[in-house]
């Protein structure tokens, strides 16, 4: 009986570490996370246009001097001071500028390059390219992709409205823009300031058109 009794003691010690080791091996791991390759940066892919002679001299959202030979563009996806690298995905030509105004205010393009950051890329003839804009350098204390946030003044169905509205602020905002929007039945417009990298930088300047008499909305998008 004793030898009996080790030798069922054994083979029921050999059974629960059996069990265990199955247990272990069915057991859910934990998910791995990659992190990106050394050297990448995040990055976005759209429609690239251009802009030249009728804005070379004007002042930019950033407050310099728009000049068409210089490497920048207007892009209202990232923050101002964003230093990006754009390639042209139709012939693999690139080019590094920085991000120094807002825009374009057209649906479906996510960049308006200066033009001469234009030639480099090979698409002043065709005017538009698909485009991938790498971050290379983000402005301090700001993000590289994420939240915009709109000052908006107002929202009208006539266009003249919308343009006296615009006109009244941009003379002393220089970020003021009119988006046109398609509605179910007919386009509406709408005067915004911005975009603004942060929330409290959009709050700031509504205070500052609230107290002048205003009523605003701020959007996040």
């Amino acid at each position: 009986m004793g030898g009996r009794g080790r030798r069922i003691r054994v083979l029921c010690a050999l059974i629960l570490i059996s069990a265990a080791g199955c247990a272990t091996r069915e057991a859910p791991q934990p998910l791995a996370v990659s992190s990106p390759p050394p050297g990448t940066h995040p990055s976005l892919v759209g429609i690239a246009s251009w802009y030249g002679p009728g804005f070379n001299g004007h002042r930019t959202s950033s407050g310099e001097i728009y000049n068409e030979d210089d490497l920048t563009a207007a892009s209202t996806l990232f923050p101002l001071g964003t230093r990006l690298l754009v390639t042209n995905q139709d012939n693999g030509r690139s080019v590094e500028i920085t991000v120094n105004d807002h825009g374009p205010y057209v649906r479906g393009r996510g960049i308006d390059l200066s033009e001469r950051a234009a030639r480099v890329l090979g698409m002043i003839g065709p005017g538009t390219a698909p485009v991938r804009m790498e971050v290379l350098e983000t402005p301090a204390g700001g993000p590289a992709l994420g939240q915009r946030y709109f000052v908006q003044l107002g929202s009208f169905s006539n266009p003249q409205n919308a343009h006296r509205l615009g006109e009244l602020f941009a003379a002393r905002y220089p970020d003021v823009h009119i988006e046109e929007t398609r509605g179910s039945e007919s386009p509406y417009y709408r005067v915004r300031m911005g975009a603004f990298v942060t929330r409290q930088a959009a709050e700031e300047r509504a205070t500052h058109v609230a107290g002048l008499g205003y009523p605003i909305v701020i959007v996040t998008e």
